[in-house]
């Protein structure tokens, strides 16, 4: 299914744990800065001690010494290694990874779900992110002696665990918190905004991930991130990434209908708006079809709060201003 497969499906841990040691402010001018070097000399013998944590594949991972370079596997992972601050260490990514701009700066691509597992050997990276969507590919590159940490999230809690591991195993695990913090501020604030709105208010959305009626159900971050908006997804009854008949979608007559692949085909909305069989369709009849880029609801990582800004607005724009 091409790139869509990624686009739909696509992203435990531990930070460090840094020791401050600070002067006593009775001490004489000489001695504050001697406790001053201790304190910054056991900050920098702790940014060198091994971090060992788990991977989402249960792998016990160790990093031994700071990551230098960084090859990323999959665009999901990509994003949470720029944004946590490690960008200028990663020497090669996916063919499909594309944000942020920086991203294009990297000189070296390693394949799309069909790695190039030779090259990425020749770039001989400290460290593989890769996610459980590289399935095969994961022991393959174990087996060549690759250190390869792998993420993989169906949650928002998940994904925070996620960016953790990766500020883990590049160093830069306080960036990974912040980020995480920052995350969970916007989800409460957008909770906060459409929590009154009465049950009878809220509405029914249908979530289009591509023309093949792909979408979130239970179980998805795609589907939790439309419960914490406030709407009621109309295939909530169905498990993970499920393809949904036409009929079902019909039967069930959401409110709104959200598309995710306007950004690469042309005229999407109108095209549902046109659908023979969807004349009768509720958000047909209103014209209550919205699409918004496929990434921000479909890659676990740090923009999946702004996919639910995004569809919160859609869906109650006055609880939103």
């Amino acid at each position: 299914m091409k790139k869509t497969i990624w686009l739909k499906l696509c992203i435990v841990m531990m930070f460090v744990i840094v020791v401050g040691l600070t002067a006593c402010q009775s001490a004489e001018p000489e001695d504050e800065e001697v406790n001053d070097e201790e304190a910054e000399e056991t900050a920098e013998n702790d940014s060198d001690e091994p971090v060992t944590f788990t991977d989402k594949a249960g792998e016990e991972i160790t990093i031994e010494e700071e990551v230098e370079r960084i090859v990323s596997v999959i665009p999901s992972a990509t994003e949470i290694v720029f944004a946590v601050g490690a960008g200028d260490q990663v020497v090669g990514v996916s063919e499909w990874a594309d944000y942020p701009e920086e991203v294009f700066e990297v000189e070296e691509t390693v394949g799309d779900m069909n790695l190039n597992i030779e090259k990425i050997v020749e770039l001989e990276p400290d460290v593989v992110i890769a996610d459980l969507n590289n399935a095969g590919d994961l022991d393959a590159m174990r087996d060549v002696g690759l250190n390869v940490v792998t993420l993989g999230s169906q949650s928002l809690e998940e994904v925070y665990e996620d960016i953790e591991m990766v500020g883990n195993a590049t160093g830069q695990a306080e960036e990974a918190e912040e980020i995480v913090s920052n995350m969970q501020s916007q989800v409460s604030e957008v909770t906060e905004q459409v929590s009154d709105i009465p049950d009878d208010e809220r509405r029914s959305v249908w979530l289009e991930l591509d023309s093949d009626l792909y979408s979130g159900g239970e179980g998805s971050f795609l589907h939790e991130l439309l419960t914490l908006a406030g709407g009621e997804n109309i295939i909530a009854d169905e498990e993970g990434w499920p393809q949904v008949s036409e009929e079902i979608v019909l039967e069930r007559d959401p409110e709104v209908i959200i598309t995710t692949y306007g950004y690469y085909t042309d005229d999407v909305v109108e095209s549902v708006l046109a659908r023979d069989n969807w004349q009768s369709v509720t958000a047909v009849e209103q014209e209550e079809v919205h699409d918004i880029h496929n990434d921000i609801v479909t890659r676990p990582g740090p923009r999946l709060v702004d996919g639910l800004e995004e569809i919160a607005t859609i869906l109650y724009p006055e609880y939103m201003e």
